[in-house]
């Protein structure tokens, strides 16, 4: 399988959809690391843990996925991952806002379901690593 040792840090403050597309993206091949919070993502980030892919989400509580998305970019962790917002946050304001810190694909949740947002994250990560 293509995506074999490919390392996937889902972030996002809801464990179900965690649990869920943790399984999602096992089934694919993927390694599978979560956080529910920015900085237990940021910890494990700072800890050297180097993901392909990264799937933020952007409301969570304290560090939210935009916050937790300058301070990859600061302290220059994972300069290689393809960065993805997954998020039910459709506004423009917040789109304008990850899109300005280079990200590489913003999917809303809530339109997508998880098997298409797996295909959509496979999709985008295979056209920056071309």
């Amino acid at each position: 399988m293509e995506n074999t040792n490919k390392k996937v840090m889902i972030v996002d403050d809801d464990q179900f959809l965690i649990d869920m597309y943790s399984l999602k993206f096992k089934k694919e091949g993927f390694d599978v690391e979560a956080a529910t919070k920015g900085e237990e993502a940021l910890e494990k980030l700072r800890g050297g843990f180097d993901p392909d892919i990264i799937l933020l989400d952007v409301v969570m509580p304290s560090l939210d996925g935009i916050g937790l998305l300058e301070k990859i970019r600061q302290e220059k962790f994972a300069n290689k991952a393809t960065v993805i917002m997954l998020t039910n946050q459709g506004q423009k304001s917040d789109i304008d806002r990850a899109n300005k810190l280079g990200v590489d694909g913003y999917i809303i949740k809530a339109t997508t379901i998880p098997s298409e947002a797996v295909a959509k994250v496979v999709d985008i990560y295979n056209k920056n690593n071309k």
